[in-house]
């Protein structure tokens, strides 16, 4: 049994619109499936933990990143798998993940490809599926989600990248990496990844995998301003490895801090003192 879960606000209404073609498509293909749309918050969870708890085989999360982070968390611990059906603004993980952005060629891919064991992160408690950090990538979606008022897609995230880009100011942090020494440093950017790209597009862990096993660590470095349309030119370009500033590994686990710090969890802010995020490999099964 296949439960479809859709947001309808997700892609100013794409998600409504994706949702009733999947159904159709299910329906000319006579297979079983329920389906339920989303009405607030949170709802999403609950909706895939019910289904999980009737043994559903897979369910289908119809919207954005938030819609199937949602879904994921909860999923997380059962054997019930996740198949995302692309039909939000960024829908950067499932870019990751190979999946199609076409809603029909996605769809064919979780009824044809089994579904995968697939690494999750953890923050504070909470499941995530792509990215969590925080420095310009956080000023960055204060100003998308402002800029998606008037555009839609890429756009308000180039827009976000160039407001930032003058606005932003380093933070002052303290990092611990798995069990090296803590640091403390003026840093732009943090960043926690189990998946490679955020904001739409930006390539932000060129070469994150979501079966290794480890979150992919990047760290950049104060930026003089002088050089920051630059390193605008080659982070557009994903590119960002090669940046003098930047600092990469593969780790476990990273925790971190800094002075009225918040953070992006998959395209959310969140405000918290400390960030504790790790890997949880294979946690979910999703269909890739």
């Amino acid at each position: 049994m296949l439960y479809t879960i859709f947001n309808p606000a997700a892609g100013s209404g794409t998600g409504e619109k994706t949702g009733k073609r999947i159904e159709t498509l299910l329906q000319e293909k006579q297979l079983p499936f329920i389906v339920h749309a989303t009405g607030h918050p949170g709802h999403a969870t609950q909706l895939a933990k019910a289904a999980a708890d009737e043994s559903a085989n897979t369910v289908l999360s119809i919207g954005g990143d938030g819609t199937a982070l949602e879904v994921a968390r909860g999923l997380l611990g059962t054997d019930t798998a996740l198949g995302i059906i692309p039909a939000g603004t960024g829908n950067d993980f499932r870019k990751t993940l190979g999946i199609d952005k076409d809603p029909e060629k996605a769809l064919e891919t979780i009824l044809q490809k089994p579904a995968q064991p697939t690494d999750a992160g953890m923050i504070n408690g909470e499941v995530f599926l792509n990215e969590i950090g925080t420095g310009f990538d956080v000023a960055v979606l204060d100003y998308a989600n402002k800029a998606k008022k008037y555009c839609h897609g890429l756009l308000p995230y180039l827009a976000g990248v160039l407001c930032a880009l003058f606005r932003f100011r380093p933070i002052h942090a303290s990092i611990q990496i798995d069990d090296q020494p803590a640091q403390e440093k003026d840093v732009f950017v943090i960043a926690a990844a189990n998946g490679g790209i955020i904001g739409g597009g930006i390539v932000i862990a060129p070469d994150a995998r979501v079966d290794d096993g480890l979150l992919d660590i990047v760290i950049v470095d104060r930026i003089k301003w002088y050089k920051l349309p630059l390193r605008l030119i080659g982070l557009l370009r994903g590119h960002i490895l090669r940046f003098p500033e930047t600092h990469f590994l593969r780790a476990k686990e990273i925790r971190f801090s800094a002075p009225d710090m918040r953070l992006n969890v998959d395209g959310e802010i969140v405000s918290a003192e400390t960030a504790q995020a790790k890997v949880m490999p294979g946690a979910l099964k999703i269909h890739r």
